[in-house]
């Protein structure tokens, strides 16, 4: 039988670990400038397909990013990226779809 005792957890010998300090900074300047970048959008450009879709595009950069950070899902092996990523991209695809030919039934009529 081996020897149990000879083995402590960080926490026991008062060792604690090392804060992420950098990473949370990183992630921190990350998205203040996406964030930064969309206000820019926001007050030059007019109202109209490319600024919805940049705000769109950007939106969907920082969800990824922060999944990819905050979940870990970054580290994962890509077929779990891949199986939460298809269908979110299908549903996107459906509301978009359904957008389009609600206001078009509205248009025709």
């Amino acid at each position: 039988m081996a020897d149990h005792s000879s083995h402590h957890h960080d926490t026991e010998s008062g060792v604690i670990a090392e804060p992420q300090t950098k990473a949370i900074w990183k992630t921190f300047v990350i998205l203040s400038v996406l964030t930064a970048f969309e206000f820019l959008i926001a007050f030059t450009l007019h109202h109209g397909f490319l600024k919805t879709s940049i705000f769109v595009l950007m939106t969907i950069v920082k969800a990824f990013y922060i999944v990819g950070e905050f979940m870990h899902l970054k580290h994962e092996v890509k077929s779990l990226i891949w199986a939460i990523v298809l269908p979110c991209i299908f549903v996107v695809w459906l509301l978009l779809a359904l957008l389009m030919e609600g206001g078009f039934v509205f248009i025709a009529r």
